[in-house]
C-alpha cells in the first residue's frame, strides 16, 4: 500500500534514488517500501498501478481543488496528468539517471464531478538517452468516460555511472 512522505527527511537521498532503475523506484513507492510525493495528499490522488512504460494514479477531486465557479480547477487535471505521464517515463529511466518534465499540454474534455473517482493513465511513446515522450488520459472509474487527455516531453539526465 503506498504511503506519502510527510517531511523532507522521508524522501530518498539522491544516492539512494540513483541506485534504483526508474521502474524499481516506482515499484517501491507502490508497495510502500519508499514514500510517494506529498503532492498526492495535497491534491487527493495516489499511485495505483505501475508497470514498464505505464503509470496509473487514482484520485477524487473534492471541494479543496475547485476554482471560484465551484468546478474542478484546471490545475488539478494538469497536476494529475503530469504525475502519470512523467512517472510512466520514469519507469524507463535507467539506474544512475533522473528525469524531469520539460513541458506538458492538457485538453479538458468535460468537467469531473466533485467526489467522483478517476484513473489517470500515463503511457510512454518514446524514452531515449535524453528525452522521454508520453501521453495520458483521465477516465472515470465507474463510468469509463474520458475527461481529459495530455502529452508530455521529459528530459532524461545521466547523473552517475
Amino acid at each position: 500500500m503506498p504511503r506519502l512522505a510527510e517531511t523532507p527527511q522521508d524522501l530518498l537521498s539522491q544516492s539512494e534514488a540513483l541506485a534504483l532503475s526508474g521502474l524499481e523506484f516506482m515499484q517501491k513507492i507502490l508497495d510502500g517500501t519508499n514514500p510517494g510525493p506529498p503532492i498526492g495528499a495535497t491534491m487527493g490522488y495516489m499511485l495505483h498501478d505501475i508497470s514498464d512504460g505505464r503509470a496509473v494514479f487514482r484520485g477524487t477531486p473534492e471541494f479543496n481543488v475547485t476554482n471560484p465557479m465551484g468546478t474542478v480547477h484546471g490545475g488539478w487535471y494538469g497536476t494529475l496528468l503530469d504525475s502519470a505521464m512523467a512517472c510512466a517515463v520514469m519507469t524507463k529511466v535507467p539506474r544512475g539517471s533522473v528525469y524531469t518534465t520539460l513541458e506538458y499540454k492538457i485538453n479538458i474534455l468535460r468537467s469531473i464531478p466533485l467526489g467522483m473517482q478517476v484513473d489517470c493513465i500515463g503511457t510512454t511513446d518514446h524514452v531515449g538517452r535524453s528525452t522521454g515522450v508520453a501521453h495520458g488520459e483521465i477516465r472515470g472509474v465507474e463510468d469509463g468516460k474520458l475527461y481529459a487527455t495530455g502529452s508530455t516531453t521529459c528530459i532524461v539526465m545521466k547523473i552517475a555511472t
